[in-house]
């Protein structure tokens, strides 16, 4: 499957090159039905964003696609009228066997998007799906359902990834996580970057960098920023490689909204019923853009996007959201600053809604091993080597308090198998989690991976001099890396093993991957760390 699914993604990249050429003028001609635009005739590709599927369960997923002729153009080439889109979802590649069909309508007010919750499937088995409009047929993606709740697995084999910056680097890395046919993916978020379009950033020592390419437009705030930040990112066709390759779980972290916000609180003192507008604004277009169910369509300024997956008895993934409901952080988020306020008890990450529902999942598991997928590292690592201790603020070790009140819940399963999967830092690493980093003791309490960023940083380096001080002074970080790319998890009953999947460069395509480092965590004994 693998060659030929390679195969039809690179035809795919020279259709939606050759649909670029037409002029951005009357994309769409329909003629109605009654209120339903039920017989568009394109005038350029529509489906140039791609497709997607997410949020599997035992019987169906989420497929997903966007209409938008025109992706960049203020109304995308697209009417303000619903257009009917056709669905089917197939067991075979070539769609012999159709087993699922229907038809939905993609509404102006949620972007032309579809979300289509399939159901009725059989468990733990490959699907294959694609969309009509019209005369035209999107690309097909493939999808899988997940098995009965409580079915043996001895193995489950998935990918993590996200930081996805545009401007500061190509996405090849999802190119090749696509070719490893992995059972699911976990995106962690940093989908979009809000900034202003930009030649040039800061490359810290390595000096001002000129972009691979540029965002188009200036930061985001309305609706139509955001989906035009949306359309530009999801037309790589490297990303929707991924994106047809295997479902998505998605969560996000700060960049789809706006850098380091919390709560109601951004980083420019906005007034909090401002900033309501500008998060409303971001998670419909975030919802518009993602394979995800109706149950986490925002109302307002608000997203439920915290939830549970499980995969037979070895697996339950619970995907955290580390931003809605957090307390601003101490110290005005200062980075390399002495902060007493770490240590406030009155601080939140998980909001008590969210946290119950966790200790409610973690007590009743009966998996082999528990997942916590989420945004920002949990280990309390000291950021400057030497006599003075400082935080990353933005970090779980940013609020102690609430990171005492989880891992003691992790504690108290007694299990030893935890695995705590995190982003945000564009650098890998591997770690044991204790209650105090700063006094660790005997045994840990759980494991951290951190996956790198996909693009973010630009090309990186192999080990950063000052991460490796971070690392003599840290020793409950076990190792580290700054490349860009991937993580693949393998997973079986009696060890998790984790594959660093490193490129060289993301400022040139088609660089190769190879994996940079093989940790593995025997269950029962969390932090024992190994080269596998």
């Amino acid at each position: 499957m693998s060659d030929r699914l390679g195969k039809r993604l690179e035809l795919s990249r020279r259709h939606l090159l050759r649909g670029f050429g037409g002029a951005a003028v009357a994309a769409i001609s329909l003629v109605p039905t009654g209120a339903l635009w039920a017989s568009p005739v394109f005038r350029q590709y529509p489906f140039q964003l791609g497709v997607a599927s997410g949020e599997p369960s035992a019987d169906g997923f989420v497929i997903w696609t966007r209409l938008a002729p025109d992706p960049l153009e203020i109304d995308y080439g697209m009417p303000a009228a619903a257009v009917e889109v056709g669905w089917e979802v197939a067991s075979d590649e070539y769609f012999r066997e159709i087993v699922q069909s229907g038809s939905a309508l993609a509404r102006p007010e949620l972007g032309h998007c579809v979300h289509v919750e399939v159901a009725g499937l059989l468990p733990g088995r490959p699907y294959w799906y694609r969309f009509t409009a019209g005369r035209e047929r999107s690309l097909w993606g493939h999808a899988r359902t997940l098995p009965m709740a409580g079915t043996p697995l001895e193995r489950l084999r998935f990918g993590v990834a996200g930081c996805q910056h545009y401007e500061q680097g190509y996405y090849t890395a999802y190119r090749h996580l696509a070719a490893e046919e992995p059972e699911f993916i976990f995106c962690y978020g940093d989908y979009i970057y809000e900034g202003r379009s930009n030649r040039v950033w800061n490359g810290g020592e390595m000096g001002p960098i000129e972009n691979v390419r540029q965002y188009v437009g200036d930061e985001l705030y309305s609706l139509g920023d955001y989906r035009r930040r949306y359309a530009q990112t999801r037309m790589d066709t490297d990303l929707q490689a991924a994106h047809a390759a295997a479902p998505w779980f998605m969560t996000w972290d700060d960049h789809e909204i706006d850098n380091n916000w919390t709560g109601a609180v951004d980083q420019d003192g906005t007034s909090p019923a401002i900033f309501a507008l500008r998060k409303q604004a971001a998670m419909q277009a975030y919802y518009e853009n993602m394979p995800l169910r109706a149950s986490s369509m925002p109302s307002g300024p608000a997203m439920q996007i915290y939830r549970q997956a499980r995969y037979g008895d070895l697996l339950d993934l619970n995907l955290l959201d580390t931003r809605q409901y957090r307390s601003d952080q101490p110290c005005d988020d200062r980075w390399g600053v002495e902060c007493a306020a770490i240590d406030r008890r009155d601080a939140d990450v998980l909001g008590s809604a969210q946290e119950n529902w966790l200790r409610d999942r973690m007590q009743t598991s009966q998996t082999r091993w528990q997942v916590i997928a989420q945004q920002v590292m949990m280990m309390d690592l000291d950021r400057t080597p030497g006599e003075v201790r400082t935080e990353n603020l933005d970090s779980w070790a940013g609020y102690r308090e609430p990171r005492r009140r989880l891992l003691e819940m992790v504690q108290e399963q007694g299990r030893g198998n935890t695995v705590v999967l995190t982003g945000d830092e564009h650098q890998n690493y591997a770690g044991e989690l204790h209650i105090d980093g700063k006094q660790p003791g005997p045994d840990p309490i759980a494991t951290e991976f951190v996956t790198t960023s996909i693009s973010s940083g630009g090309n990186g380096s192999d080990q950063r001099g000052d991460t490796l001080a971070i690392q003599q002074e840290n020793p409950q970080l076990k190792w580290h890396n700054a490349q860009r790319g991937y993580v693949i998890c393998d997973v079986t009953p009696t060890v998790w093993t984790t594959e660093y999947k490193t490129l060289d460069s993301v400022t040139r395509r088609e660089a190769p991957i190879r994996t940079r480092m093989r940790m593995a965590v025997e269950h029962g004994r969390p932090g024992t760390l190994a080269e596998a």
